[in-house]
């Protein structure tokens, strides 16, 4: 991988495995939104920016350092995705599910919000998930200005913490309201420790997870793969219930696919409800 700074965005190139819809689209963020020419806007690490893709080079909005500090890890740049697709394409099934995922990264996104976001999304759809957490983001965030628009920071979660339910009414996100700011105070009392918790064993970051209120077996995962980073965590949703019994039957054990199953998991997940469309499921 090389990058260079241009004007107002760093040139990166050689890496494979990159494409900015499969990324962004397969249901592991949901702050991201793409223009008419591709390009997406966000703001992770409460910094906004533009990602864009041309003629296999990436084009990231700022600066080396915001690069070198930031996105970098962000997007997963220093593993070979490549190789792990070649690694977990151990049957017919799996290769043209990575054939077809091809380009999908898993971030590495700030632990609060992923956790916070997936307490979220239980019994939700994305789109309603992204209004959400938009929403949140607008009343208890901060102000980003880029490219002549307002953006927002995620609120951390001592700002959440000092929130009542009534507080959150604006969100519209009914039970899980309770949810978060009972996730959001275990956090501010030293309770829950994410960075411990990503320090810690698969088993005792899920066990530590499920202590919160409202946090059973699928957002703990979740949280565990797309926040914690654990990259062995199996999230199990209705798609991939019916997907690993269909194909690999009630004994189906993700370790299979270790130490890379949560990358086994996307593009499952992304193969079975994009292109076989859950005809079969």
């Amino acid at each position: 991988m090389k990058y260079i700074q241009h004007k107002c965005e760093v040139e990166i190139t050689g890496v494979s495995d990159f494409d900015l819809e499969r990324i962004f689209e397969c249901g592991q963020c949901f702050r991201w939104e793409a223009d008419e020419s591709g390009t997406y806007t966000g703001v992770a690490f409460g910094l906004a920016a533009s990602v864009r893709k041309k003629s296999g080079s990436i084009f990231i909005s700022g600066t080396v350092s915001d690069f070198e500090n930031i996105w970098r890890s962000y997007f997963d740049l220093d593993l070979n995705y490549a190789e792990i697709r070649k690694r977990v394409s151990i049957d017919d099934f799996m290769a043209q599910a990575t054939k077809h995922g091809a380009g999908i990264r898993i971030l590495r996104q700030d632990k609060w919000e992923a956790l916070c976001s997936f307490i979220v999304s239980q019994c939700n759809n994305i789109p309603r998930i992204k209004k959400i957490i938009a929403t949140l983001c607008s009343e208890f965030g901060d102000e980003i200005s880029f490219n002549g628009r307002l953006y927002y920071t995620f609120p951390t979660a001592e700002k959440i913490a000092a929130l009542s339910e009534n507080d959150l009414a604006p969100l519209r996100c009914g039970y899980r309201a309770a949810y978060i700011l009972g996730a959001s105070r275990a956090i501010v009392s030293g309770q829950l420790d994410l960075k411990t918790l990503a320090a810690s064993s698969p088993i005792d970051a899920r066990k530590g997870l499920k202590e919160l209120h409202g946090v059973g077996d699928k957002v703990a995962d979740c949280a565990m793969l797309f926040g914690l980073h654990m990259l062995d965590s199996f999230p199990l949703d209705v798609w991939m219930k019916r997907a690993v019994a269909e194909h690999y039957g009630k004994g189906f054990d993700p370790s299979i696919f270790s130490p890379y199953a949560g990358i086994a998991q996307q593009y499952i997940f992304h193969y079975v409800r994009n292109v076989r469309g859950g005809a079969k499921l």
